[in-house]
């Protein structure tokens, strides 16, 4: 029986499979990624929290091709028909320049080690290189364009299909609400940055702008940071980090849109864009004690931005949505635990 014509199987699966939540502080990775860890130097589970600032956090740059594979082979959430679903690990990019390593690049190895043989996997729904979380995968096509579609035409409704989880530096006035903004792609001293404009006008429209929006909610609050669930309704690069500083409030570990928010006396408040250059997110002496961060260590602090969630449409018309899910990552739920967080 072809991929293609297990797909009712293959969802009802999943309907049996995650109905019950995964929890949030498992670490998302398998035997063999934790075997990559300890080669690679990282310190054991048992180890103090300020003995590894981030553990389970994994460097896809320094992999070969054959442990990337093994690594993302351990990743996989689940498997049913011709969908594949895996926990990406932040830092690895989707697609990139003819020859470097990324998800895509690997696809067809990922597709023999998971036993499907030359049926070609392809991308239906990934986050971000500095994002963590859900790729959904699909080696059918008319499963493929299926889903895509169920993706654009939800987007256009306006009905949210994607649940991120972020720490954020900050606390939002609200505990809930929408972020819009008109937002452009720049290139600034080499680098395509996100650049907010105001009050677009239909010339900026055409050249590139774009409306964008995106719901939020505050989950939990602690020592000067909120535990915040973010629900993308538009589609743009680096939406949610862009939107966050915009709140005064940037994602932890967001080296770059971070720079644009300053503070006085306590008073944060947006800087000019055209006088700010990305640098390393700077962290308050005490935001540092609770994280058990030394400056040096924040430096390499990952983003805490996670695909957590994804809806999917039932098998038949009148069948329930499905929910796929994927735990944070173990830096992750350190740093809620640092904090005093609690996730729901």
């Amino acid at each position: 029986m072809g991929g293609c014509q297990v797909l009712g199987q293959a969802w009802g699966g999943w309907r049996r499979g995650l109905g019950i939540r995964a929890t949030p502080t498992a670490a998302g990775f398998g035997t063999k990624a934790r075997h990559q860890l300890q080669r690679r130097g990282a310190s054991k589970p048992s180890d103090p929290p300020g003995d590894q600032p981030f553990p389970g956090l994994l460097r896809p740059e320094t992999f070969s091709r054959e442990e990337l594979v093994d690594v993302l082979r351990a990743a996989v959430v689940d498997l049913k028909g011709p969908l594949v679903t895996l926990n990406k690990p932040q830092g690895l990019p989707v697609t990139g320049k003819p020859g470097e390593l990324t998800l895509l690049s690997v696809l067809p190895e990922l597709s023999r080690s998971l036993g499907l043989g030359e049926q070609e996997l392809q991308v239906v729904r990934a986050s971000g290189k500095e994002a963590s979380g859900l790729v959904l995968l699909s080696s059918c096509p008319r499963t493929a364009s299926r889903l895509q579609k169920f993706f654009t035409h939800s987007q256009r409704a306006r009905r949210p299909t994607a649940t991120y989880c972020a720490v954020t530096d900050g606390i939002p006035v609200t505990s809930e609400g929408k972020i819009q903004a008109a937002l452009k792609l720049e290139h600034i001293d080499g680098v395509n940055l996100v650049v907010p404009v105001q009050s677009p006008s239909r010339k900026d429209i055409m050249e590139g702008v774009k409306r964008t929006l995106s719901h939020f909610r505050v989950v939990a609050t602690g020592s000067g940071c909120a535990l915040v669930q973010l629900q993308p309704l538009t589609v743009f690069p680096s939406q949610l980090q862009a939107h966050m500083a915009l709140q005064l409030c940037p994602v932890l570990g967001d080296h770059t849109y971070s720079a644009r928010v300053g503070a006085v006396l306590g008073q944060r408040f947006l800087l000019p864009v055209e006088g700010t250059r990305p640098q390393r997110q700077v962290l308050d002496e005490a935001l540092l004690g609770r994280l058990c961060l030394t400056p040096s260590q924040a430096a390499r602090l990952p983003l805490h931005l996670h695909l957590h969630c994804l809806h999917l449409p039932g098998a038949r018309p009148k069948d329930p949505p499905i929910e796929l899910l994927a735990p944070l990552p173990s830096y992750f739920s350190r740093t809620l635990q640092c904090l005093g967080l609690h996730y729901q």
